[in-house]
C-alpha cells in the first residue's frame, strides 16, 4: 500500500526549499518499480540545485543555461518586442543538422504588457493580444531567427504537436466578439507551421469552443484528445475529436469531425478517485450537443440522464506509447470539487477503453503549502517525466524517474514580487530537442525562454 509523503518530509529529504510534489502509487506503463511512495532527492536525479550567482536559474552541478529570449527585447524579425507570458511550447527538427525550431505560446490577455505583434496574413482578430512566436536555434544553441508565427488570438495557454510536424495552439478563454474589445469569438484551436510557410489564422471550430488547455494526437489514427481548464463549476471536461480527415497533414483538421466528451460511468467528478492504480473499464464517449457553445458553454450542456464526467484544472496532455496522459493540476473542495488533491495524472488507453489513475500528487498535511501542482508536463528522452510546477512559493521543474523518484531539475530565482513578499513565476512549456540533448523551458513571468544543457543520463 502506498504511503503518503508530506511536504515537510520532502523538504527534509531534498535540501531544496520549496520542493512540494508528493507522488504515490504505481505508475503502470510509464515507470517500473515497487508501489512505495516516491521521494525527492536521495540517489535520484542529478544532485542538489546549485544557487545561480546571477539569481536567474538554479540547476544541478554540471548543467548550464542559456537565455534564448526575454519579453520586451526586440524580435529578431523586427516585428516588435518579444511578447509577454511565455507558456506552452514544442520543439521540431529544423532544416539543417542539429537545428531546432521552437513554437512558443503567449498567454496574453487584454492587459498584457507586450502583445504578439499583428502581422498581415497571420492575424485572426486585430484586438487579440495572444498568439505564438517561432525561434530557430542552430546546432551551437544560438538563436538565428525569431518571428511571429500567428497573432490576434487570445490567452494561448498550451497545445500540442501533430504527427505531421505542426503545432496546435489553444485559446484558454470563451470570450465572444464584443467582450474585452474582441472583434471575433475566441476559445478555439489554431494550427501553426513552425517553418512559417503555410500558417493561416483559421480557427478549427469543429474541435470546440471552450477554455482549451492542451491537446495530444494519437499518431495511429489521428484522434485528438483535448483538456479543458475551466475556472468555475462544474469545471472542465476531457474531450476527443474524431477528424473527418485523420492524419491528413497540415490543414486537414479544417475538414471537421465529431467532438465527444468522456463519461466515466457513475463518476461525475474525477477528484473523488483517490487510490493510484484505480482502473475504469468501458469508458464511454458522449457526443457534444453544441461544439460551438452558441448559447451554453459545453460543460453546462445537457448530456442526457447519465450526465458527463468533470474535473477541476485539467491541464497537461501528451501521448506516450499506446495511450494518452492528462493532468488535473489540483482539486479543492472549497471551490466545488468533490475532494482535494495537489494533482493527478491519468492515462486513457483507446484500444481497451480503459482509464487509469496513474499518479497522485498529495495533498499533504502542511496547510501552509496549498498551491503546489503539476502543469505542463512532457516525457523526457532520458526516461520518466519532466513536470512544470505552478503553485505557491518557489517554482521548480521536477523530474520523475521510472522508479517514481522525484528530483529537482531547475528552480526559478527571478523575483517578481517584493523583498518582503517574494513571488516567482511559474515554469511552462518544457520540451526537448529532437536529439534529446537540450531541454527548453519557459518562465511565464517575466517571459523567458531557456535552453538547458548538461550531463543528461538515463533515468
Amino acid at each position: 500500500m502506498a504511503v503518503p509523503v508530506t511536504r515537510r518530509r520532502l523538504l527534509a529529504g531534498s535540501g531544496t526549499l520549496g520542493a512540494g510534489i508528493a507522488f504515490t502509487g504505481p505508475v503502470e506503463a510509464l515507470f517500473s518499480g515497487s508501489a512505495q511512495a516516491a521521494e525527492v532527492g536521495g540517489a535520484a536525479g542529478y544532485g542538489p540545485l546549485v544557487p545561480d550567482p546571477k539569481g536567474v536559474l538554479d540547476l544541478p552541478r554540471g548543467f548550464r543555461y542559456t537565455i534564448l529570449s526575454r519579453e520586451g527585447e526586440p524580435l529578431r524579425s523586427g516585428q516588435g518586442p518579444v511578447p509577454s507570458h511565455h507558456d506552452g511550447m514544442a520543439a521540431f527538427p529544423g532544416r539543417r543538422a542539429g537545428e531546432v525550431l521552437l513554437v512558443r505560446n503567449h498567454e496574453n490577455r487584454p492587459d498584457a504588457a507586450h502583445r504578439v505583434p499583428a502581422v498581415d496574413g497571420l492575424t485572426y482578430d486585430p484586438e487579440g493580444k495572444g498568439g505564438c512566436t517561432a525561434l530557430e536555434v542552430d546546432a551551437a544553441g544560438r538563436v538565428r531567427a525569431e518571428r511571429v508565427a500567428i497573432a490576434g488570438t487570445a490567452v494561448n495557454c498550451a497545445g500540442g504537436p501533430t504527427p505531421w510536424g505542426t503545432w496546435l495552439t489553444c485559446e484558454e478563454t470563451e470570450d465572444r466578439a464584443g467582450t474585452n474589445g474582441y472583434t471575433k469569438d475566441h476559445g478555439f484551436v489554431f494550427e501553426v507551421d513552425p517553418r512559417g510557410r503555410r500558417t493561416e489564422p483559421v480557427p478549427l471550430t469543429a474541435m470546440g469552443r471552450f477554455q482549451h488547455e492542451a491537446v495530444a494526437v494519437d499518431p495511429r489514427d489521428g484522434v485528438v484528445y483535448e483538456t479543458e481548464d475551466a475556472f468555475d463549476r462544474p469545471f472542465g471536461l476531457f474531450y476527443r475529436f474524431l477528424p473527418h480527415r485523420p492524419r491528413g497533414g497540415f490543414g486537414s483538421l479544417r475538414a471537421g469531425g465529431r467532438l465527444e466528451a468522456m463519461r466515466v460511468p457513475d463518476v461525475p467528478d474525477l477528484s473523488v478517485v483517490r487510490e493510484p492504480g484505480t482502473v475504469f473499464e468501458r469508458i464511454e464517449w458522449a457526443a457534444v450537443p453544441d461544439p460551438l457553445a452558441r448559447r451554453t458553454p459545453i460543460r453546462f450542456q445537457d448530456f442526457g440522464p447519465r450526465g458527463i464526467t468533470h474535473a477541476q484544472k485539467l491541464e497537461g496532455c501528451y501521448w506516450g506509447g499506446d495511450r494518452v496522459y492528462f493532468v488535473s493540476s489540483f482539486a479543492r473542495s472549497r471551490e466545488g470539487s468533490g475532494a482535494d488533491h495537489f494533482g493527478q495524472v491519468w492515462s486513457y488507453e483507446p484500444a481497451r477503453r480503459r482509464l487509469t489513475l496513474v499518479v497522485v500528487f498529495g495533498p499533504d498535511t502542511d496547510v501552509q503549502a496549498p498551491g503546489e501542482s503539476p502543469d505542463n508536463i512532457c516525457l523526457a528522452p532520458q526516461g520518466g517525466l519532466m513536470v512544470c510546477e505552478d503553485g505557491s512559493g518557489a517554482q521548480h521543474v521536477f523530474g520523475v524517474t521510472r522508479g517514481r523518484q522525484v528530483y529537482p531539475m531547475a528552480r526559478n530565482r527571478q523575483n517578481i514580487g517584493t523583498e518582503a513578499e517574494p513571488e516567482w513565476g511559474e515554469f511552462a512549456g518544457v520540451t526537448f530537442s529532437p536529439d534529446g540533448r537540450t531541454m527548453f523551458v519557459n518562465v511565464y513571468d517575466p517571459g523567458t525562454t531557456f535552453a538547458v544543457t548538461g550531463p543528461w543520463r538515463r533515468m
